[in-house]
C-alpha cells in the first residue's frame, strides 16, 4: 500500500506540474498541491531543492499522508495525498483478523479438546479391555466403531488387541478341549485297569499296581475338573451354613483328624461340596509338601490351613499356582493341580484364597468366604 501510495503521489505531481506549465496555476483537485507549502517536511523540501524528485511517507501523525515534491525554479512544487482512508481500512482489517483469529483459535481448541478426549477415551477403553483379558475374560473386546486405517492409530490398536484376544481365546479353548478330551478318553481304560487290578491276587505287587491305578484315576478326575473350571461351566449350589460346624463335618468326611480352632457360629453363604473340595486339596497339599502339625483355624468368615514346613515357594506367591509344577524341590513331587483346583472352586463360590508364608515358618492358605447377608 505504501508503494502504491508513493506511485500515485508521483503521478499526481507529474500531472500538476504539466498543468502548471500550461496554465501557470496549481491544480488542487483532490491532490492538496501547492507551491512552497509550509507543511512540506524539511527532508522532502531539502531533497527537492537539491534537484531531486522524491516522495515522503508520513505515518506518525494524526493525519497520515504521502508527499511528492520536485523543484520548480527556486520553488518547491508539492503534492500531498491523505492516507487516512487506507489507515482506516488497515485498522478494520486488523480488527477483523483479531476477531476471526480468536474465533478460529477457540474453535481449534474445542476441536482439539474433543479429539483429545475421544482419543483418551478410546485408549482408556483399550486399557480396561486389556486388563479384563489379562484377568481371564477372554470374551472381552474393544469393538472400535471405526475400521482401522493408516491415519487412525487408535483404531489400529483396538483391532490389534481384539485380534490378539480372539487368537488367545481360540488357543486356550483348544487346549481346554484337548485336556478335557484326553481326561475323558482315559476314563474308560482306567476303569478297566482298575477292575483288572482288583482281580489280582493279594500281595505287594498287587498293592503297587492298585496304588498307581488309583493315582492315575485321581489325576484324570483332577484334569476333568480343571477343564470344567476353565470352561466356566460350573454352577454353585449356595446356601447359608454355620462355618465352624461345616468345617468340622468336612474334616470328618474327608478323613482328616486335625482339630478345628476358632468360633463356630459365623454363618456364611457357600456350596458345602465345593468348600469340601477346596479344604481337602489345601489339607492334602499341607500334608504332602509341608510338615506337621497341620492346623485348621476358623476366624469369622475365613478358614485357614497352616503347616510348619518350608512354606510356599516365592514364585508361587508371586505368579500363583501353576499346573504340573510344584514350584520348589523341597516341596516334594506332585502335579500342582491341587492349588489350581482350590483357587478355581473358590472363584465359583465367590470366595478368595490367600497364600502366604507365616513369619515363624510354614505355609498358610486362608479361604475368605462371603458372609450370609442379614435380613433386610
Amino acid at each position: 500500500m505504501a508503494s502504491a501510495a508513493r506511485a500515485s503521489a508521483v503521478a499526481d505531481l507529474v500531472r500538476v506540474r504539466q498543468l502548471y506549465e500550461v496554465t501557470g496555476q496549481v491544480d488542487q483537485d483532490g491532490t492538496d498541491a501547492a507551491l512552497d507549502s509550509p507543511d512540506v517536511p524539511d527532508g522532502l523540501r531539502g531533497a527537492a531543492l537539491a534537484g531531486r524528485r522524491t516522495t515522503y511517507l508520513d505515518l506518525s501523525g494524526a493525519r497520515p499522508s504521502v508527499w511528492a515534491a520536485r523543484p520548480i525554479g527556486d520553488q518547491v512544487l508539492s503534492v500531498r495525498r491523505s492516507l487516512a482512508a487506507d489507515r482506516d481500512e488497515l485498522e478494520e482489517l486488523d480488527r477483523q483478523l483479531l476477531a476471526w483469529g480468536t474465533v478460529v483459535v477457540a474453535l481449534a481448541a474445542l476441536a482439539g479438546a474433543a479429539l483429545a478426549g475421544r482419543v483418551s477415551r478410546d485408549l482408556r477403553t483399550a486399557a480396561a479391555t486389556a486388563r479384563r483379558i489379562s484377568a481371564g475374560d477372554l470374551d472381552a473386546r474393544i469393538g472400535h466403531p471405526r475400521p482401522p486405517s493408516s491415519r487412525d492409530e487408535v483404531a489400529e490398536l483396538a483391532c490389534a488387541v481384539d485380534t490378539m484376544a480372539a487368537s488367545l481365546q481360540r488357543r486356550l479353548q483348544a487346549e481346554q478341549r484337548f485336556t478335557a478330551d484326553v481326561a475323558h478318553e482315559l476314563r474308560t481304560p482306567l476303569t478297566g485297569l482298575h477292575t483288572a487290578a482288583e482281580l489280582l491276587p493279594p500281595g505287594r505287587p498287587t498293592d503297587l499296581v492298585r496304588d498307581r491305578v488309583a493315582a492315575m484315576r485321581t489325576l484324570t478326575e483332577d484334569l476333568l475338573e480343571v477343564a470344567r473350571l476353565d470352561a466356566r461351566v460350573e454352577r454353585p449350589d449356595l446356601d447359608a451354613h454355620p462355618l465352624g460346624t461345616l468345617v468340622e463335618g468336612i474334616l470328618q468326611r474327608t478323613g482328616h483328624s486335625h482339630p478345628v480352632r476358632g468360633a463356630a457360629g459365623t454363618v456364611v453363604r457357600t456350596d458345602p461340596r465345593r468348600l469340601e473340595r477346596i479344604l481337602d486339596n489345601l489339607l492334602a497339599n499341607a500334608r504332602r509338601h509341608g510338615a506337621g502339625p497341620v492346623e485348621v483355624l476358623v476366624d469369622g468368615t475365613a478358614v485357614t490351613v497352616r503347616d510348619h514346613g518350608p512354606g510356599f515357594p516365592d514364585r508361587l506367591l508371586v505368579d500363583g499356582p501353576r499346573r504340573f509344577l510344584t514350584g520348589a524341590r523341597e516341596r516334594g513331587q506332585g502335579t500342582g493341580l491341587g492349588l489350581t483346583i482350590a483357587l478355581g472352586q473358590a472363584e465359583v463360590i465367590g470366595a478368595r484364597v490367600e497364600l502366604i508364608n507365616a513369619a515363624d515358618g510354614g505355609a498358610r492358605a486362608t479361604v475368605h468366604l462371603p458372609a450370609e447377608p442379614g435380613p433386610g
